[in-house]
């Protein structure tokens, strides 16, 4: 069979939104084609069919939608992450 997933995280090392990364990967059969990064601001493809996919979605919506992400997911999360964190320790 074949595997397809995504995975969307956000790195930081503390709750200032400038030092937050989100990070959308795409990957099929444990192979990462694409991602988005926000600090690269776009898609970038790693196989044939992951460039062809970055080209297109840099071009239209999905890219614009994908730059919210950081303060739409990240930093609304990143407050109640480390508040818990910290909490507990």
């Amino acid at each position: 069979g074949f595997r397809y997933y995504v995975v969307g995280s956000c790195e930081f090392n503390s709750s200032k939104l400038n030092d937050i990364e989100f990070t959308l990967s795409y990957y099929y059969n444990k192979l990462e084609y694409i991602r988005f990064s926000s600090s690269v601001g776009k898609y970038v493809g790693y196989t044939e069919h992951g460039i062809k996919n970055a080209e297109r979605w840099n071009n239209g919506p999905e890219v614009i939608a994908r730059r919210a992400e950081k303060e739409r997911y990240c930093f609304h999360n990143v407050g109640i992450f480390t508040e818990s964190a910290l909490t507990k320790s």
